[in-house]
């Protein structure tokens, strides 16, 4: 099956600053694949590259079988892109801006019709169809914003960080549409600074400064540091993390209420023991259990800029 989405070697650089450094990447059609990373990683300079807005300094990219930025027109009539900020017309109303998306992807008057009246009943906006959109709600923004990106049945969305500005409820929301747009055939790259998000994602890549720190499935990702993460209760809990903070291999402390979750910088079945007895030599008795990986405890293992990134 031919990749949605193929990158090799693809490089952007803005002066002095490298924003995308040799990018490798490969998507799978009919699949829901993010980006996750640090601000200034890089992410939304990728989107741009895929997309046809923004030329690479080097490196190539093929979207749906066309190479880019030769052939960026005719990526742009099989795409959709939302991005981060609403960037429809808060003067117009809900109808008025679906048509003039319609009328700039050239669809006829029959088809946008359609096309518009399938979209309002999908994204439960039959109601709002006259609501300026200056005066909808960050979730019916959003609802219009992604009921634009996909009016024209696009294959490839790409999704640059589309839910940072709503409840939760409404990221859920939104969520379910995208798995019911990938059910439907639609492949969608979305990128994102929310954990839970990222593991919604049937594949992930995790993005520091410009390059390509680690990619897989969720569930590989955090497979792969089960046996270096532990947790940790007792009390008191400050005095125990800052004590642990500083111990041989150790390379991450984060306190959740009484709790206490540690990333080790590697595999050691000695280690709980170690901690256990040197707590309790200090007057601290407390319980180490080894515990699952979040995805969070991958992001850091290859993100954390003040020491040297675990290997996953």
């Amino acid at each position: 099956m031919r990749a949605a989405v193929a990158a090799s070697g693809l490089t952007r650089r803005f002066g002095d600053v490298l924003a995308v450094d040799g990018l490798d990447l490969e998507i799978p059609p009919e699949r829901i694949y993010g980006f996750l990373g640090p601000n200034g990683s890089g992410k939304s300079t990728t989107i741009r590259m895929l997309c046809g807005l923004l030329l690479p300094t080097s490196g190539q990219a093929t979207v749906l079988g066309h190479r880019v930025p030769e052939e960026a027109e005719a990526v742009r009539r099989r795409i959709g892109y939302m991005t981060q900020r609403f960037s429809l017309y808060d003067d117009l109303s809900v109808g008025e801006n679906l048509t003039f998306v319609a009328q700039v992807h050239g669809l006829s008057r029959q088809d946008r019709q359609t096309a518009i009246g399938a979209a309002l009943d999908s994204y439960d906006l039959i109601e709002l169809a006259d609501r300026r959109a200056g005066a909808m709600s960050g979730g019916q923004r959003q609802r219009l914003a992604l009921a634009a990106a996909t009016l024209h049945g696009p294959e490839l969305l790409l999704l640059d960080e589309p839910t940072s500005a709503v409840d939760p409820q409404s990221r859920r929301d939104f969520w379910d549409r995208l798995f019911d747009l990938a059910a439907g055939g639609t492949t969608i790259l979305v990128s994102t600074h929310y954990m839970d998000e990222a593991e919604r994602c049937h594949g992930l890549a995790i993005l520091d400064r410009g390059r390509l720190a680690v990619h897989g499935a969720p569930e590989d990702l955090t497979a792969a540091l089960d046996d270096r993460v532990l947790e940790v209760t007792g009390e008191p809990a400050n005095d125990i993390r800052r004590w642990l903070e500083i111990q041989p291999g150790v390379f991450s402390v984060t306190q959740l209420g009484t709790r206490l979750h540690l990333l080790l910088a590697e595999e050691s079945p000695a280690v709980p023991e170690v901690l256990r007895a040197g707590l309790s030599a200090r007057g601290y008795p407390a319980h180490v259990r080894r515990t699952p990986a979040s995805l969070e405890d991958v992001f850091v293992a290859v993100t954390r800029r003040d020491a040297r990134p675990v290997t996953v």
